[in-house]
Formats: C-alpha cells, sequence, structure tokens
C-alpha cells in the first residue's frame, strides 16, 4: 500500500461500496479530507487494514457521509486493535468501544445500536454471544 498510493481512492471506493450493501447503509459522499487522509496515511499493514477501517467507517457513518476512520493526529489509540486477528475479536473490540463511547446505553437514537446501524436487540444478542457484559456501578459506590 505505501508503494501504491495511487490506488488508494479506488480501494477505498470498492470497499466503501461491499461494505455498504452488506450493511445495508448507502453512502453518498466521501469527504475530501477523509480520501486525503486515507492517501497520506503511511500504512504500516496491508489492504486488509485498509479493509478494517472502511467497514468500521461504514458503520459508523451518518446521514450517507463516510467518517474518516483513522486515528486523530498526535492520539496512540489504534482504530483497529492489533491483538484483534479474528472478525470475532473485531466485532467484540468495536462494540466495546461504541458502548463506552456512549455510555453503556444501548437503545435510543443515540444508543449504541443505533450508531452501529443495528436493532437493539440484536445488538444485545451480539453482546451475549461476544460475552460483553455492562461493568457492575459496584465498585463506584460509597467510595469518597
Amino acid at each position: 500500500m505505501r508503494e501504491r498510493r495511487e490506488d488508494i481512492p479506488a480501494l477505498v471506493t470498492h470497499f466503501v461500496e461491499i461494505f455498504g450493501r452488506r450493511m445495508g447503509r448507502q453512502i453518498e459522499h466521501i469527504p475530501s479530507q477523509t480520501m486525503s487522509a486515507l492517501s497520506s496515511y503511511p500504512w504500516p499493514g496491508n489492504v486488509r487494514e485498509l479493509q478494517n477501517l472502511i467497514e468500521r467507517a461504514v458503520i459508523l457513518s451518518n446521514e450517507g457521509v463516510l467518517p474518516n476512520p483513522l486515528p486523530a493526529t498526535g492520539t496512540q489509540e489504534a482504530t483497529v486493535s492489533p491483538a484483534a486477528t479474528t472478525l470475532r475479536e473485531s466485532e467484540r473490540t468495536l462494540i466495546l468501544h461504541t458502548l463506552e463511547g456512549v455510555g453503556w446505553v444501548i437503545g435510543g437514537p443515540k444508543g449504541a445500536a443505533a450508531k452501529l446501524g443495528l436493532k437493539r436487540t440484536t445488538l444485545i444478542h451480539k453482546m451475549q454471544k461476544l460475552g460483553i457484559w455492562r461493568p457492575s456501578l459496584e465498585s463506584g459506590v460509597g467510595r469518597s
């Protein structure tokens, strides 16, 4: 990927079409800033890294606009966990990250299910299947 940067826009478009169709999400616009960021990214991995990032971006897209899936400059947080080597691990990581981002709210318009493009019941089923449980609030109760 590092040597063939001119192929990145075509790959991005291709993966957006595939994942958009697979997830029933219509992506109508890829901002030039997003495409520029993807084209200038150093790409330590291979084409699968781009594929995973585009899949995540399609999941997190709002109103037909593809968000930039790359971490903000200056942050050390990776968008896709390098330890996640299977689809199951990647899905678990994405669901956990989304749940933490919305304060463990599952349903409703601002809940994790809506952000992931899933029905509330589907997300609950996936959480059970992947062994994801809401952290206990007891650890913080009664402490000063």
